[in-house]
């Protein structure tokens, strides 16, 4: 699965990572509902480092069809609520 992190580029992350990644987007997107901005900064940063140490960063010049986007993260809550609508980060 290729994965683009706005502002930062694309990883490319093996499927077997995909029940990891889904757990901390649920985590995010419960937080999201409730208001929790604290709880949506630290599992924001959590999925992003996951993202990175379970994945391989493509050269700066490739561009791949992306499977997922995820927010940079200096993204506000507010700002990812918009992106997303009422689905997660990672399809279900």
């Amino acid at each position: 699965m290729i994965v683009r992190v706005m502002g930062e580029g694309q990883v490319k992350l093996d499927d077997s990572h995909f029940t990891e990644l889904n757990k901390l987007d649920d985590e995010l997107l419960a937080e999201m509902e409730a208001g929790d901005g604290e709880g949506f900064r630290r599992t924001l940063a959590a999925l992003l480092e996951a993202v990175h140490r379970l994945g391989t960063p493509l050269p700066a010049d490739a561009l791949e069809p992306s499977e997922l986007i995820l927010p940079a993260a200096d993204a506000s809550l507010e700002e990812v609520r918009d992106m997303l609508g009422d689905d997660g980060l990672i399809p279900g």
